[in-house]
Parts: C-alpha cells; structure tokens; sequence
C-alpha cells in the first residue's frame, strides 16, 4: 500500500465546513475592491483631482515629445499620492476589519458564501485576530508609491494560496491562524456541536 489510506485526495473540512474554492474566494475580493474603490472615488476624489492638476503638465509635454527628457514632477504631487494611499489604507481597514471581527464575512465573502473563522474554534475573530489578518495584506498599500513595493508585496501574499494544498490559506490567513470555509445560508452548527436527536429523549429513541 502506499503512503495515503486512500486511492482520492482527501480535503480537509476545518470544524465540518468545506474549505472556499479558490474561485469564489477571488471573486470575493474582487467585489470587495470594487467597494473600497467606489469609497476611495467619494472620499479621496479630491485629492486625485489636486494630483492630476499636478503631473498633466509633465504628462503632456510627455506625450507631445516622447523623446525630450521628462520634466520632474513637483514635491506636492508625491505629498498628495502619499496622502491617497493612506486614506486608502485606512478605508479599506475600516470596510474590513470591524466585518471579518464581528462575522467573518465582508460585503464580498457574504455574496458569495464563504467565511474566516479561526483554525482553532469557530468564535467570532475578534478585532485583533481580525487585525492581523488584513495588516499582513493591506498595511503594504502606502508602499505602492516605492516603486511599486506594496503591490508587489500583497501579490506575493494573495498568490501564496495557490501554494498550500492542505488548507488554502494565504500568508495573512498563517499569520492571524485563520482559514476561508464555505458558509452555507441560514444558521449552521458545527459538526461537533451537532447532537443526535436521541441524547435529550429520556426514551432513548424507543416509541
């Protein structure tokens, strides 16, 4: 016989759920990026447009001479992009950290049905366990004016799911101890906490 027990993959299903598809956790942060946009294009539409007054300049003597060499763009306009991308960080901190802590579902991951839960319980995460999970991913944001460093960086962390085939957890799902499950609709006990219909029947079943 050889090393497994079984001639199929056998997954892993954390406190009885299925473990969430690759693909619908991707379309769950796909929606929720779309959201933390929409909240970027009301709050930070301000500071974008100061921006664009700065470097159109720059870029349209780029355009009307690519070979000249390109002007330097002024110190504001980095002040005003590094100002963007905090007030993006933290609106993505606020959409959320308070979601995952109290119901670990975002907007995104409650259209599609999956949910994080702890590896260890199924307890709600709680703000700091909530915390960890997306600092490992969304505090790199202000580092996207570094010549791209944060991107990179987050890239790195999304992509790194593809890696575990055990329980498909990213590097910010190993860093707060959590994992991503299928959460069926409507209210659902764990596996464990399920009791037989029998145990509080002082006939023990008998008609």
């Amino acid at each position: 016989m050889g090393a497994y027990p079984f001639p199929y993959p056998v997954h892993a299903r954390p406190h009885g759920f299925a473990l969430a598809g690759l693909g619908r956790r991707l379309i769950a942060r796909l929606i929720d990026i779309v959201v933390v946009f929409v909240l970027n294009v009301l709050v930070n539409g301000w500071l974008a447009y100061q921006w664009w007054q700065e470097v159109s300049p720059v870029f349209r003597a780029t355009m009307e001479d690519p070979l000249a060499t390109p002007e330097a763009v002024s110190a504001r306009s980095s002040y005003i992009m590094l100002t963007m991308l905090v007030v993006a960080t933290a609106l993505w901190f606020a959409y959320e950290v308070p979601a995952l802590a109290n119901s670990g579902q975002t907007l995104g991951k409650w259209l599609v049905r999956v949910k994080v839960v702890k590896v260890e319980d199924t307890t709600p995460l709680g703000f700091g366990r909530a915390f960890r999970r997306w600092g490992r991913l969304g505090m790199w944001t202000p580092l996207w004016s570094c010549y791209g460093v944060g991107f990179l960086a987050q890239l790195i962390d999304a992509g790194s799911v593809l890696f575990d085939q055990k329980l498909h957890q990213a590097l910010h799902d190993k860093s707060a101890g959590t994992v991503v499950v299928e959460a069926p609709p409507g209210p659902r006990r764990p596996v464990a906490e399920v009791k037989p219909e029998t145990e509080n029947d002082p006939t023990g079943g008998r008609r």
